[in-house]
């Protein structure tokens, strides 16, 4: 979709929300030059939102706590592989599986997610570390199928630190280390 398209719908419906911005985004990304047709439209919508003509739809309004949970412990498992071993994983690809075999867990406030993280250690720690010990194995098993498809958020790196900081500014804007310091990127 166009930008010009992007922004007329913004100004039609009163929303950008996160997809069209994204999309903005990856326009401007790979222009190697943008239009004066497209810069007026961006003109335009960076006017509609400084008046409040068309609102910015925040990209999460609630998390799901098992996102956060998976990372920690995938985090921990593959490092330890890592360390150990000529292998690299993908950190994204075991966390999708792993969360894709467990039951989310979202909250819209602080103590909410505090009881979720809660109940999930009290009842659902051993099932989480299961499913991010199957997600290793499969990844480990996988061969290389499709070398050429592209990552979500290409661009963070591929090291395992790359990999981690991207999907905690993705999943868990908000992580706090031990010791009450938010990490921040």
């Amino acid at each position: 979709m166009s930008i010009e398209k992007i922004v007329e719908q913004a100004l039609q419906d009163g929303y950008l929300t996160p997809a069209m911005e994204a999309e903005v985004g990856r326009v401007c990304d790979t222009a190697a030059e943008l239009s004066i047709e497209e810069y007026m439209a961006l003109d335009r919508l960076m006017g509609a939102l400084l008046t409040g003509e068309v609102v910015a739809v925040p990209r999460k309004q609630f998390i799901n706590v098992m996102e956060e949970l998976v990372l920690t412990e995938a985090i921990a498992r593959v490092a330890e592989i890592e360390a150990t071993s000529e292998r690299t994983l993908d950190l994204g690809d075991i966390a999708a599986y792993a969360l894709n075999r467990l039951p989310p867990l979202y909250a819209t406030t602080e103590e909410g997610a505090a009881y979720q993280r809660q109940r999930a250690k009290e009842d659902l720690q051993e099932l989480i570390a299961q499913r991010v010990s199957e997600a290793i194995a499969q990844n480990l098993n996988q061969p290389e199928f499709f070398p050429e498809r592209q990552v979500i958020n290409k661009g963070a790196g591929s090291d395992v630190l790359g990999q981690v900081s991207a999907l905690l500014k993705a999943y868990a804007p908000g992580f706090e280390q031990p010791g009450g310091s938010s990490i921040s990127f």
